[in-house]
Order: C-alpha cells, then structure tokens, then sequence
C-alpha cells in the first residue's frame, strides 16, 4: 500500500486489499439553484409541432394503404398497368380526402408528439376564441394594469 490508502494489511478483512473509486459518490453541485428565479423567464411556452415530421406522417400513411391495395391486387394477379392506375387513384383520393378532413386528437397515441401538440394548439386557439381573450393578450397584465393604478392613485392622493 501506498500513500497510506486502503489497509496496511488485507489479511483478516476477508478483502483482497485493492482500493477503488466510489463510483455512487454524488459530488456536490456549485451553489446555482435547478431552476430560474426569474418567473417571467419560466412562462409557459406551448411545444410547436414540426411541420415535415406531421407532412411525413400523414404520407406514410396514405402509402402503407396504397401498398396494401398494391399487394391484395398483385395476389389477385391483376396486371401490372391495371395496378398502377387503381394505386394512383387511391393515392389520389386518400390525398384529398386527408387535406380536406378535419384533425381529431381522440384517435392519437401518446408516441404522436407532433400530432398532439398541432391538436393541443388548434385547441386552445378555439377556446380563445370562445372566451374572446386577444390574441396579445398576456397572463398576468391584468395584475400589473391594477398595480399601475394604485400607484398612480397614491401619487395623485400625494400630490393634494
């Protein structure tokens, strides 16, 4: 042993002597605390959908009812003209027919991330809308309009 680490002797401690780290040590952290003390910073930000992931999604799968169509045909042994024109023309149809539907976010599982925020976002476009908040409207202004108020009253009460 060196540097007096570890045993002077393993004999007896049912050890065979060899030092090491302890890898489940935490070090503790710098004195900075997890989260931000600035709640205007903290604001609740609503995730955005990525456009080409839910523009892929809807494509796939148009295109897996296109092969299935494509498959039961060739099983069928219809001829191979005969096929492409009846698979561009569900093609065709799937695709108008997806631009023109409306979304419904009842049907999404929870892996559809980008499908539920696009749903979650029309959402509460919708009840803005119903409850007739602005647009610009920003949480809390109300609070901050009041508090101005106040101030400028007690100014005025000041100033008499």
């Amino acid at each position: 042993m060196s540097s007096n680490v570890g045993l002077s002797t393993p004999r007896g401690s049912g050890t065979s002597g060899y030092v090491q780290r302890n890898l489940s040590h935490l070090k503790p952290r710098d004195a900075v605390a997890p989260y931000p003390k600035d709640f205007d910073s903290i604001r609740h930000r609503q995730r955005q959908p990525d456009k080409e992931i839910l523009a892929h999604d809807k494509a796939r799968e148009i295109e897996i009812k296109v092969f299935d169509l494509r498959d039961r045909l060739e099983d069928e042994g219809v001829d191979e003209e005969e096929i492409e024109v009846q698979t561009e023309a569900l093609r065709k149809k799937l695709t108008t027919d997806s631009n023109n539907a409306k979304p419904s976010a009842r049907g999404l599982k929870p892996h559809q991330v980008h499908e539920l925020a696009k749903a979650k976002i029309e959402e509460s476009e919708k009840l803005r809308r119903a409850l007739g908040i602005r647009e610009d409207y920003e949480e809390g202004s109300h609070w901050r309009k009041q508090e101005e108020r106040l101030r400028d009253s007690v100014v005025d009460k000041g100033r008499e």
